[in-house]
């Protein structure tokens, strides 16, 4: 072990919160929880602790096609409800989110090892989701009818797409069940979710506490493994768009296998976002900027700012205001007081970073701060800055998912342009400037579709997210969210 490489973390451990009310066992199907025809069953543990909280059930094709034909059932009624009703319904779930905050926070804290100030985060904006959904529903802009060909009106209708599934992720479990179930019932569709089997706690809990607010049908929520669960929603003859947020693997596997009923797919895949820092940049900015946003969430964020590409005339003294910020960020569990970063997910991620890190050692470059497990239970991982980070280098290119930020340098802005868009992904990216013309010019070659300036990971839930090449496509949040939701019909009348 390095001198750099000596322990600097420790967790800062505090008692957990009660855990509130757990939901209901059993799938949300039509309206109420029902028995899953399996008997198996899934641990849900809290990462921060290596404690089983509860089980839910492993679910089966045959609960996806139970949940499948509710939806269809519901679908006609809920199509012919008008924007404003629908509105309504969102906004009352937001108000039901709002009162319960204490219960989802609590409840997300426990499922993945947050922070209460991230939890927090989450569960606000999933209440803003549903709030912006409520009024984006009401206000849709289209072509104006009118006569494009003589003699004849055309008129655009813009209908639901139908049963639309999802798959959302562990990382979010809530807000990213917000960012689909609001747009997808704004559009006016039903759906049929699976959340991650290691965190399905508050999305159950949200069934639970909207079950008599939404019609019995609109909103169906299975649980269970995505090779029998998430598969099975994504080949069904009956769903008509598959949406999913996960890996760039988990997202071939639902297009592929949506392919057969040759039905829309809305992929919000990883990222791996490059920060390019410029040499006319406010240094301390940037590494703050790094700070709160390579490691937000324990870097288990797609969005994050895990490559930093600094202009090599300022990468020495850059890399000492990173190292320095990044020493002094606090690990603890959910209710420790200060905490910034709290647990991997799980034993498996915590391995998957933990060989990662190895991979770098193996490699050849610096580990400047961090780069260990944090002893004691829970999967906590040391945050981590890796420096000496040649082009081409694997660490720039892979999607680690943790709490590790890479440093590499370049020369010139067209270099800079060149080795960002150097990878797969395609989701977000950020330049740090004083130069005007720079940040215009620069965000417009990079090939990401957030891209920020002088900032990194501020989202509006009035702006589109989402992004190009292997990080997928379709948009998240805005009014594009319920486009994507939707289907555009012409129908032209002869005056002649």
């Amino acid at each position: 072990m390095t001198t750099a490489e000596k322990t600097l973390f420790t967790v800062l451990r505090a008692d957990a919160p009660p855990v509130p009310s757990l939901p209901p066992f059993g799938q949300f199907i039509g309206g109420q929880f029902v028995a899953s025809t399996s008997t198996e069953k899934v641990d849900v543990v809290n990462p921060a602790t290596e404690e089983i909280l509860t089980q839910v059930p492993a679910g089966t094709a045959e609960d996806v096609d139970a949940a499948v034909e509710a939806a269809v059932a519901a679908k006609d009624a809920w199509a012919a409800t008008t924007p404003r009703d629908r509105s309504a319904v969102l906004l009352r779930i937001a108000d039901i989110i709002e009162a319960n905050r204490e219960v989802f926070e609590t409840l997300e804290a426990a499922n993945t090892g947050k922070p209460a100030a991230v939890a927090e985060d989450d569960i606000s904006s999933a209440i803003d989701t549903f709030r912006f959904s409520a009024g984006a529903a009401r206000a849709y802009s289209t072509l104006g009818s009118d006569d494009y060909a003589e003699n004849h009106t055309s008129v655009i209708h813009r209908e639901p797409v139908g049963v639309v599934g999802v798959i959302t992720p562990w990382n979010y479990p809530l807000l990213m069940a917000a960012w689909k179930i609001a747009p997808v019932l704004g559009a006016g569709n039903t759906l049929v979710l699976k959340p991650s089997e290691q965190t399905p706690l508050t999305t159950l809990k949200l069934a639970e506490l909207i079950a008599d607010e939404v019609p019995a049908g609109v909103v169906n929520i299975v649980t269970g493994p995505g090779r029998v669960v998430g598969n099975r929603l994504s080949e069904h003859p009956r769903v008509d768009l598959v949406a999913i947020t996960g890996s760039v693997g988990s997202g071939q596997k639902v297009a592929a296998s949506a392919a057969g009923s040759v039905k829309r797919v809305h992929l919000e895949l990883g990222g791996k976002a490059p920060v390019v820092v410029f040499a006319d940049a406010d240094l301390e900015a940037a590494a703050k900027g790094v700070r709160s946003t390579g490691f937000w969430n324990g870097g288990q964020e797609c969005g994050a700012a895990c490559r930093v590409l600094v202009h090599e005339s300022v990468a020495d003294k850059f890399t000492e205001l990173l190292v320095k910020e990044i020493s002094e960020i606090t690990v603890g569990t959910p209710g420790a007081e200060d905490a910034e970063i709290g647990s991997m997910i799980s034993k498996a991620h915590y391995e998957r970073v933990l060989a990662a890190l190895d991979d770098v050692r193996k490699d050849g470059h610096t580990i400047a701060v961090g780069g260990r497990a944090i002893e004691g239970p829970g999967y906590f991982i040391e945050p981590t800055v890796v420096t000496n980070v040649p082009a081409g280098a694997p660490i720039s290119s892979n999607e680690i998912f943790g709490p590790v930020v890479s440093v590499e340098t370049f020369s010139t802005d067209e270099e800079a342009v060149t080795r960002a868009n150097e990878t797969i992904y395609g989701l977000a990216a950020s330049v740090w400037t004083k130069d005007s013309a720079r940040s215009l010019n620069v965000p417009r070659k990079l090939d990401f579709g957030t891209v920020w300036v002088n900032s990194h990971l501020v989202i509006a839930t009035e702006m589109p997210w989402g992004g190009f090449k292997g990080s997928g496509y379709g948009r998240d949040l805005s009014s594009y969210a319920l486009d994507d939701f939707s289907r555009t019909k012409h129908v032209m009348y002869n005056r002649g």
